[in-house]
Parts: structure tokens; sequence; C-alpha cells
């Protein structure tokens, strides 16, 4: 049978052959078709157990996997790759890393599935210097020209921060396709590097390269994190004419993950109803941009919906739901949401979370719940201080935001710009507050690098003017390289507080030149400036310019002023004018700005109709009344005047009797 066999391949002209060589080739020729057929069948019985093991992992079955790995006599690379593989995929990175050193240590050769593998559990895994290692084999072995060994490395040294070297390992693959590219634009994503990330694709364009539906992912985030709403919406046009907002869901979800970040709430809402509910990923930065927009039964509605389709809640929506509970003051939210974080178990394994609920509460008035809560979190955060902090400056309890301060550095927990912004805050109106209080904060600022933030300059720069050192106030407005319009208008205020008026108008000079887009909170700066120093042209002309150059309406505040210069420099028909063209609500302060100018100046004639319809708008404020009562002394109408103060004496009675108490020998005495 053998022979037979044989005689095709051996030739029929071969007919010299004696029986005896006949002999001593038939057994060779067997025992090579032998091991020709076992091998062939050990080969089809590795590749039927791989894609058992193969069918295991996709399962889930890791532990059946490699079960039937260890069971298996010869394996060949591929076993090894899907073991590895499978323990990367399911959270076994050491395990992974095990397999693949004894795949070495038994003489198999890895292939570059192998080595990109490897790489990409290195990486996610934070196990560096394996990659690193790996990349030497990568070497040895000559795969760093393969395109999916070179995306693993280059997303290896993103991810540890080696951009130099990343894009070295980049920029000499002769050919880039996509998957490496995708790999340097998720790098420089993670990196909130968007300048370089914009840059990648602009490159990639150029090469004639493609994006998909990952690639827009990356750049679209990227935008959303620096917050780059017209590049983003750029990116938006591009992706939707290449077909990817349509066929790509999570391509639809980042954007609105982008919108909602950018705090775009209508294209938010427009990117969300274009996804089919139930392949909604983004549910939480909906709820997320509803409650940041103070849209609070929308929010809530979709809250509901979001959990009725499986989605649980993330950090984002209850943070969300807690800022717009702290801006609102709305205590009925904030402690249904509280029940929330309690039963999603947010209360302890969120930092931010617990940072939000001392805040709110504390916004909320409800400063006795913010301390609980912050001796009840597990380990004090440096974020958990910052908001038991503000909280404490906004209910006025001025003292123990400093004992805050100095708890934080006993303890070592470190502070921030926050800290010593709002430690800076509750010394400039401390009664204890003093020059070297101020200067030891500064000093810590100096020291940690903070001194140059903005939030930090404008609170020592505050806090140095309020205490009556505009000098010290200016040195820290001259250390900051560029000045925004908040900190030109601290200084403004400090100058403005200190009587220093031209030096007022002179900022504001230089914030024009410089061309700063002024706000109202500026302007007011200078009209109290103006009137502190009675410069009334100056101050008119400010006020003039709001609307007329710079396209700002005055407010009720601006007005005051105004008023209150125009009445202390004795123009008081022209006070009286302008308070007539101001907005009707708060006109009752203008009013009593007027009438107490018209008594200094003895107008009798101003002050009657000020007296007048100040009385009409405030019929209950008996302060008010005894304001006019004086006025009608003064100029010798006195039966008016004990008619009016007979009236507030009335209204007076009518509010709560205040009272006050001592402490005598451990006794309370009234």
């Amino acid at each position: 049978m053998l022979s037979t066999k044989l005689l095709p391949n051996i030739g029929r002209t071969r007919a010299t052959f004696t029986s005896k060589c006949l002999r001593f080739t038939t057994p060779t020729t067997t025992s090579l078709t032998l091991d020709s057929y076992r091998e062939t069948s050990f080969q089809s019985n590795v590749y039927a157990r791989n894609r058992v093991i193969d069918n295991q992992i996709k399962s889930g079955a890791l532990n059946t996997a490699l079960k039937l790995f260890d069971e298996m006599p010869i394996r060949d690379v591929v076993t090894w790759n899907l073991v590895i593989s499978g323990c990367g995929r399911y959270g076994h990175p050491s395990q992974a890393l095990c397999l693949y050193n004894q795949m070495i240590s038994q003489g198999i050769k890895e292939s570059g599935s192998t080595l990109s593998s490897v790489l990409s559990i290195c990486c996610d895994a934070g196990l560096y210097d394996g990659g690193i290692q790996v990349h030497s084999r990568v070497i040895v072995l000559g795969f760093s020209m393969n395109h999916y060994v070179a995306s693993s490395l280059v997303d290896l040294y993103m991810h540890i921060g080696l951009v130099g070297l990343s894009l070295k390992l980049f920029n000499d693959l002769s050919h880039r396709n996509l998957a490496v590219w995708n790999s340097v634009l998720h790098g420089f994503c993670e990196l909130g590097r968007s300048n370089d990330l914009l840059g990648s694709f602009f490159s990639m364009n150029l090469e004639g390269v493609e994006p998909n539906g990952l690639s827009f992912c990356y750049l679209i985030r990227g935008c959303g994190s620096e917050r780059l709403l017209d590049e983003g919406k750029q990116l938006h046009c591009c992706a939707f004419k290449l077909g990817w907002v349509a066929a790509n869901l999570f391509v639809a979800n980042a954007l609105v993950d982008f919108y909602s970040a950018c705090g775009c709430f209508v294209d938010a809402k427009k990117s969300f109803e274009t996804i089919p509910l139930e392949d909604v990923i983004s549910w939480n930065s909906v709820v997320s941009v509803y409650a940041e927009n103070g849209f609070v039964l929308d929010a809530l509605e979709m809250f509901t919906w979001m959990q009725l389709w499986g989605k649980r809640p993330s950090v984002r929506s209850f943070l969300g739901f807690l800022g717009l509970s702290s801006w609102t003051q709305n205590l009925i939210i904030g402690r249904q949401i509280h029940c929330c974080v309690l039963k999603s178990g947010f209360d302890c394994g969120s930092v931010h979370v617990q940072s939000a609920l001392i805040d709110m509460y504390g916004k909320c008035g409800e400063i006795d719940n913010s301390v609980s809560l912050f001796e009840s979190v597990p380990a004090r955060s440096l974020g958990c201080c910052n908001s038991l902090m503000t909280s404490l400056l906004y209910c006025g309890i001025i003292e123990d935001v400093v004992e805050m301060f100095g708890l934080m550095l006993d303890e070592g927990i470190g502070f921030d710009e926050v800290s010593l912004s709002t430690t800076l805050k509750a010394l400039s109106v401390s009664i204890s507050g003093s020059l070297a209080s101020c200067t030891l904060v500064h000093c810590c600022a100096i020291k940690s690098g903070f001194e140059s933030e903005i939030a930090v300059s404008c609170s020592l720069i505050d806090a140095y003017s309020k205490s009556g050192h505009v000098t010290l106030s200016q040195q820290v407005f001259e250390k900051l390289s560029s000045p925004n319009v908040i900190c030109f208008t601290a200084i403004i205020n400090g100058y403005a507080r200190n009587g220093m008026a031209r030096k007022c108008l002179e900022l504001l000079g230089i914030m024009i030149q410089r061309g700063l887009k002024l706000d109202k909170v500026t302007f007011l700066a200078v009209l109290i400036g103006c009137d502190h120093a009675g410069l009334v042209e100056e101050g008119k002309m400010v006020f003039d310019s709001m609307k007329s150059i710079h396209g700002i309406e005055q407010e009720r505040q601006h007005y005051s002023c105004l008023v209150d210069l125009l009445g202390r420099a004795g123009l008081l028909d022209e006070a009286e004018e302008l308070i007539k063209q101001a907005p009707v609500k708060g006109a009752s302060v203008m009013w009593s700005s007027l009438l107490h100018s018209c008594r200094v100046h003895k107008n009798e004639t101003v002050g009657h109709r000020a007296a007048e319809i100040l009385m009409e708008l405030e019929p209950e404020n008996h302060a008010a009344w005894f304001q006019a009562s004086k006025f009608y002394s003064e100029i010798g109408d006195f039966e008016m005047s004990v008619q009016v103060k007979e009236i507030a004496m009335a209204k007076k009675m009518r509010k709560e009797i205040g009272y006050s108490l001592i402490e005598v020998n451990d006794h309370i005495c009234h």
C-alpha cells in the first residue's frame, strides 16, 4: 500500500532501483509519513482546543478556560495569547503577566498579538515598569514597526507622561494607520492637551487617514474637558457629515457630554433627543445639565426615567442636584437627594458628593447638619474642609473659618486656593482680623505657590485694603502677570474704599486701553470711589458711559450711588430727576438717601416730596418714618413731626421686642 502511494512521487523512470534499496527506503518513508500525520493530528487537536478556550473566555468562563489550558499537553502561541488576553480582559493583570513569563521560559516566541496584548494590560493596570521591559522584547524580536505593537507602545508612554518618547515612536513609523493615530488622540485627550489633540486631528487629515467613531469620541471629549465650544461644534459638523453621529452611539453620547460640560443646555437637549432611550449612556450628563440650568422638574423627570431604564445614577447627577439645591437654597430637594445618596452608597464612596452635601446644607442655612456631616466623614479630605469653610463663611461664623484653616494645617490636610481665599475673606470681615494674620496667610500662599491664583490674589487685595494697607494691595496687584477684569475690580474697590478716586479712574482707563470687557461690578466700584471723593462730573461721565459707550444697563446700585453723589454735592433737583428714571425696585433706598441730603442742605421743597414718597413706599418700615419725622422737626413743622413719630412708634411696637441676656454667677439674668 505504501509503495504504491510512493510510486508517483519517486517516478516510474527509476526502474534500476533494486529490491534491496526498496527495503531500506520503505521503512524510512513510512516513518516520515506517520510523523507528518501525527503533527497534523496534534495541530488539529490544538486548534480545536483553542476554539473551545476562546468560546469559554468570550462567555465569561475564564476559570474553565484556564483549566482546559492546563490540561493541554501541547500549546501554540495562539493558546497563550488567548489566556493572556483573557486574564487581562477580566481584571487579572498579574496573572496575565505570569502566563507571559511562563510562555517565554518555555521557549515559545511571541507574536505581534502577544506583545500588543501584554503592553495594553500593563498600560491599563498601571504596571509601567513591566511595559518598559516588554518594549525591550519588542526591539529584540523586531516588532517595532508592527502597527498594533507600536500603537500599544504609543499608548503606554502617553499614560506614563513621556509624551516626547511616545511621539518619537509614532514619528518613526513609515506608515501610520488609524489605530496608531487613535492612540495619539487618546493620549492627548487623557492628558488634557487640547491644542495637541486638535493639531493631531488636522495632521491626521493631511495624511489622508479618515477618523472613525473612536477618533471623534476622543476629540469631542477633549474639547468638553477644556470647554472649547467652537472647536467642539466644528467637530460635531465633521462627525455629522461623515455619518458617525447617526451610526455610532458613543459619538452621539459624547456630544451630549460635551454640550453639557460647556453648559449649552439647548444643544445638549437636542443631542440627547436624537438617541433612542434604550441606548442613552449620557443620562447623568443630561440630568446634570438640566439641574445646572435650574430646570428642577425636568431634571427630576429625567432622573426618574433614567432609573426606569435601569441606569444607575452617578456622582455627576447627584452633584448637579446638590449644586441646584445650594444655588436656590432648596432644602427639600437637597434632603431628598441626600436620601438617594445614602441608598446608592455615595455618602462614603465619593469625596465630591460628601463635599457637595456639606456645601448644600451650609448654603441652606443648616450649618449644624454641615458640621455633623463633616464630623462623620471617615477621612477628612481637602474638598470637605473647603466646603465647611465656605459654609461657615456664608453663615457668618467668621472666627470658625480661621480656626478651620489652622486645623487643616495641624492635621496635615493641606490647603489650596479655595482654602486661602476663604480664610482671607473671613479675615477681611473679622473683628479680630489683623495685618499680622493677613500677612501670615499671604506667606502660606507664597510658599505653596498659590499667590498667583486669581482668587487668592483678589482676596489678598481685598483683605489688605479693608485693613487700610492699600500699598500692600497695590504690590499684590502689580505682581500679577496678566490681571483680568476681576483683579482690576478688586484693586479699584480697594482704592474706592480708601478714598483714592483718581486711582480708580486711572485704572478704568487702563482697562479700556487693554480692551478688557468691563462689567457692572467694575463701574459700581468706580462710582463708589467718585461718591466718596465727591467727584461729581467724573461720576456722571462714568455713569453715562455705561450704556452709551459700553452697552451696559445701569442697575439700582448704580443709580443709588450717583443719587448719593449728587445729593452730597447739593444737586438735589438733579438727584430727584435721576431717581424718577431709576428702576422702581429698591427706589426707597434712593429716596431715603435724597431725604438725608435734603436735611443736610436744608432743602424743604425737595425734602417734602422725598419724605412723602418714602413713607408711601415703606408703610411698615418704622425707620423710614422716624427719618421723615426728624426732617419735619428740623424744618420747624413740629406738629407733622409728632404725628409721624407717633405712627412710627406704633409700627415699632408691633415688631418683636428684643432683649439681651447676661450670665452672673452661673445664673442667666434678663
